[in-house]
């Protein structure tokens, strides 16, 4: 497979659409003058702004990836067992197609490792119309035809997929999607293994985030953290010194904290001192069952403890805000809620940098104000292009032209598996691109204001807010690699 070191001028016409397209071909000069939108033909600013946001990297700041030599290893991509193409519609794309009809048993059959790769289009091909053109089947397209140079799935077509597949997936297969293909420079994983942190084997490719999630729940998640530490637990201060030693040992290693709790409840934390949770955190200890009330107290005291150490460490704080991944079972009456308990956080915790990811959707605006209040809320596009590609474009120019610039984060690409994350890279980047062409349009911005705005929200803001320049000589020393 000839490698590419852009995404192509030939595949960018077919899969950014004819007016991104016709937009993003041609002239890249400029006089370097400040001009109003008016002075510009509609083409020639769109060409522009497209050339440019197409030739700048990105730094991706949230996935879920193995490492490499897990996926070569054999180790899952996704939730699916098997290990042939169907992997790369294997997150997120899944819960579409469940969303479209396809049965659990179709569902099985279709990305199980007994099921032959070839004869899996049959199972997909009633419902491949319904999703192909949601965010989620647009980033798979977009990968099969940049991985693959497959431009329609189809039963004539899926050999090809599954050849491309099998050719792809040898050592360095993640540099060459990841820098060679989609222009990121080094990405941010939180690991889903159970583990607080993963010690990657591409610790500068794939930086790591400190998973503060089973910190929180208490003693329910002892197997998996304090085995490590050492630490017998028996008290309230115990398990302190379990969520101290991941701090300690991993703290400067990490890029940043991640918690994804909002898909139990709300991130309405209050500040709960030890005393009033340690005989609740002994019941938990001792597996009895806890009040909601008790629950949330001991969640909210183990948050505050965990954040406390976070903000020591110059860590920001990661959190999921709105949309659940999954099927049937999101209450949009609770994360309605979302960004109210938000301006919270940042009211109760001055100090500490918290990054509201996923822009809250479908509730995206009222974080906009937050961002725009509150000097410690930052928002991360993350997930948000493929949730929905015309509100994270919409979400996009209304934050330009109301909060501070510094504070937005506009790529991450949230997957497990590796290839649809060029997929959703160049989704991303012809938001970004529209968003700006029609604020000069419109006459918010000037040409040389979007070329501007550029570099910050692709990859300059995210080396500020989480320190990379210092991380990555940190992480070219990491006694494990």
């Amino acid at each position: 497979m000839k490698k590419k070191s852009l995404i192509s001028r030939r595949t960018t016409l077919k899969t950014m659409g004819s007016i991104g397209a016709l937009a993003f071909l041609g002239s890249n000069t400029t006089d370097g003058k400040d001009r109003a939108a008016a002075d510009y033909p509609s083409g020639d600013i769109r060409k522009e702004i497209f050339q440019k946001v197409f030739e700048t990297p990105f730094i991706d700041t949230h996935e879920h990836l193995p490492d490499e030599s897990e996926r070569l290893a054999g180790v899952p991509a996704a939730r699916v067992a098997s290990h042939d193409w169907s992997v790369v519609l294997g997150h997120y794309l899944n819960c579409d197609l469940i969303a479209a009809g396809m049965s659990l048993k179709q569902y099985n059959r279709f990305f199980s490792k007994n099921t032959d790769p070839v004869e899996k289009w049959v199972l997909l091909e009633p419902y491949w119309p319904a999703v192909k053109n949601t965010g989620y089947g647009q980033a798979v397209r977009i990968a099969l035809k940049e991985l693959y140079d497959v431009d329609q799935l189809s039963s004539k077509t899926v050999k090809k997929v599954q050849s491309g597949y099998e050719k792809l997936c040898r050592p360095g297969f993640y540099k060459h999607i990841l820098c060679d293909l989609a222009k990121i420079e080094s990405c941010q994983v939180n690991c889903v293994t159970g583990s607080a942190f993963k010690q990657s084997d591409q610790p500068t490719l794939l930086m790591q985030d400190l998973s503060i999630l089973g910190m929180l729940i208490g003693g329910g998640d002892i197997k998996n953290f304090a085995p490590k530490t050492g630490i017998k637990v028996s008290s309230l201060s115990d398990w302190h010194g379990v969520i101290d030693w991941w701090f300690n040992t991993y703290g400067k290693y990490a890029v940043a904290v991640k918690s994804q709790h909002a898909y139990r409840r709300d991130i309405d934390h209050k500040k709960i001192r030890a005393e009033e949770v340690e005989a609740t955190f002994k019941k938990k200890l001792a597996g009895q069952p806890l009040s909601p009330q008790e629950q949330k107290a001991l969640e909210d005291h183990l948050f505050w403890y965990a954040v406390d150490k976070a903000t020591k460490a110059n860590l920001p704080v990661k959190l999921h805000t709105g949309y659940y991944t999954g099927n049937s079972r999101m209450p949009l009456s609770r994360l309605v809620k979302n960004c109210g308990s938000a301006t919270q956080l940042c009211l109760d915790a001055p100090q500490t940098r918290f990054v509201f990811m996923h822009i809250s959707y479908p509730y995206y605006e009222p974080l906009i104000a937050a961002a725009k209040h509150y000097s410690n809320a930052y928002v991360d596009m993350c997930w948000s292009w493929i949730i929905n590609p015309a509100a994270a474009k919409d979400f996009l120019k209304k934050y330009i032209v109301t909060a501070p610039l510094n504070k937005i984060l506009t790529f991450g690409g949230d997957y497990i598996p590796v290839e649809p994350v060029l997929g959703h890279a160049v989704i991303a980047r012809k938001g970004i691109a529209l968003a700006l062409s029609e604020l000069v349009e419109e006459g918010w911005l000037t040409i040389n204001d979007a070329f501007e705005t550029v570099e910050p929200i692709m990859h300059g803001n995210a080396r500020q807010i989480f320190n990379l320049s210092e991380k990555e000589k940190i992480l070219k020393e990491v006694p494990w690699a």
